[in-house]
């Protein structure tokens, strides 16, 4: 597969990058390599095919990772491939603490891309799970049977804007925090608002 061209729009990512420089660099060629286009998205380096996302570079705190778009439809021999949270759907991670674990899995690395290209070019789809099947954070159920104008409310809503509460209300492994975040947004959901509506 022919090696694609580095997006000079890109560079930028990598020279402010104060940790994981040389991770991020291998990452870089290994992803290049591939053939695939790579563009910024979202501030980090993003490989596409045919304007589709494939996969992405990202770093946090104690690790760097590929983030793979449709990683839950790859084979996963290596046992490698980590669900973020329980609520992530599609994608999945690779991740790395060291440039010596990247170069030792280059080979696998690029088994994993070849195999999310084959995935893109087939046209496959994760079947994302319908709202109804994501469990309601109790403190929030609480107050949807207390009070119905806010179960209306919230079920009026888009299918998205209710995911993205559940996510937010979930979140909190207090249940405390959960209740405050809860409040905090009632008021909102009456007002038929999504949680980053203004």
């Amino acid at each position: 597969m022919a090696t694609s061209i580095m997006n000079p729009k890109v560079d930028f990512f990598f020279n402010k990058a104060k940790k994981w420089g040389p991770e991020y660099e291998k990452m870089r060629m290994i992803a290049l390599d591939s053939g695939l286009t790579e563009e910024l998205k979202w501030g980090c380096p993003c490989y596409s095919l045919n304007k589709k996302n494939i996969v992405l570079i990202h770093g946090f705190k104690d690790y760097c990772a590929y983030l793979f778009f449709k990683g839950a439809l790859l084979k996963d021999p290596k046992k490698i491939l980590i669900q973020q949270t329980p609520n992530v759907q599609s994608a999945r991670q690779i991740r790395f603490t060291k440039l010596s674990e990247i170069t030792k899995l280059e080979p696998a690395l690029k088994s994993y891309i070849k195999q999310a290209i084959d995935v893109e070019k087939a046209g496959k789809k994760v079947t994302l799970k319908k709202t109804a099947e994501f469990e309601i954070p109790e403190e929030f159920q609480a107050k949807l049977d207390k009070m119905p104008a806010l179960k209306n409310a919230f079920y009026e809503l888009t299918p998205g804007r209710q995911k993205a509460y559940i996510f937010h209300f979930s979140q909190p492994k207090q249940s405390k925090t959960r209740e405050s975040r809860v409040e905090k947004y009632i008021k909102h959901i009456l007002k038929g608002k999504g949680l980053d509506d203004e």
